[in-house]
């Protein structure tokens, strides 16, 4: 039973750079796919980023291309979302989950980890 930790938000100003990080405890299967969502007040989930864990193939969101590397280390169990260029429209609940394949559709992530808040100020 894998359980995910998402940390790492924080309140700052546009054009700033934050790192979330995404823990998972248990054992890690070389089929998984790990993926950043967000979620915004009133607005639906939405997908950010995602790595596979066996082969480490990404995929990005067009809004955050380019601004927004995901990353992982094996050893240690964890992803990373390295957001620069920060914009206020970046402000959201940032979420981590585990798929078992390439995905970017919220209903294919069957573990999620609590969120964690990322306030970006005009």
């Amino acid at each position: 039973h894998v359980q995910l930790q998402a940390s790492g938000g924080g309140l700052l100003q546009a054009g700033g750079s934050l790192r979330l990080s995404c823990a998972a405890s248990g054992r890690m299967f070389s089929s998984w796919n790990i993926a950043w969502f967000r979620q915004a007040t009133g607005k639906e989930r939405e997908f950010v980023a995602q790595i596979t864990w066996s082969y480490g193939r990404t995929d990005y969101a067009d809004s955050v291309q380019g601004r927004f590397t995901i990353s992982k280390d094996s050893a240690k169990h964890t992803v990373y979302l390295q957001m620069n260029s920060l914009k206020p429209e970046d402000t959201a609940v940032y979420y981590c989950a585990r798929s078992t394949s390439r995905s970017r559709i919220v209903g294919d992530y069957s573990a999620w980890g609590q969120g964690t808040l990322v306030t970006v100020s005009s």
